[in-house]
């Protein structure tokens, strides 16, 4: 089965929004599925290098998507996002995280055969 996980969220909103989707995604991961991440609106910020945990925050949100990079999980980032959105505006990003664009996501939501919205 291939799931499509898009996020929305600035990672540290004072929620637990974004680190729920990534255990999710590194759960199915685990046990088989096709996983692929989109990131979009303030999510873009998940994989900037400049993301990092506050200090009442016990989960590293960066350090779970590289590591399901480092499994072989695709991650998109929305091109126009990029430059609009999130706290580290026009920082860059790490490795594995891929420029991409609205196409590419309607796209993947064509041929997933489900998606998950975060």
């Amino acid at each position: 089965m291939s799931i499509l996980f898009i996020f929305n969220h600035e990672p540290y909103d004072g929620t637990d929004v974004t680190w729920n989707g990534l255990r999710l995604a590194g759960k199915l991961r685990e046990t088989g599925q096709e996983v692929r991440i989109f990131l979009m609106n303030d999510s873009v910020d998940l994989a900037r290098n400049e993301c990092e945990p506050p200090e009442a925050y016990d989960q590293d949100l960066s350090g779970m998507l590289r590591e399901l990079i480092a499994h072989g999980v695709p991650v998109e980032v929305c091109g126009t996002c990029m430059a609009r959105c999130g706290i580290h505006k026009n920082k860059p990003y790490f490795n594995g995280a891929n420029k991409s664009n609205m196409a590419k996501l309607a796209e993947g939501d064509v041929e997933c055969d489900k998606e998950l919205t975060f």
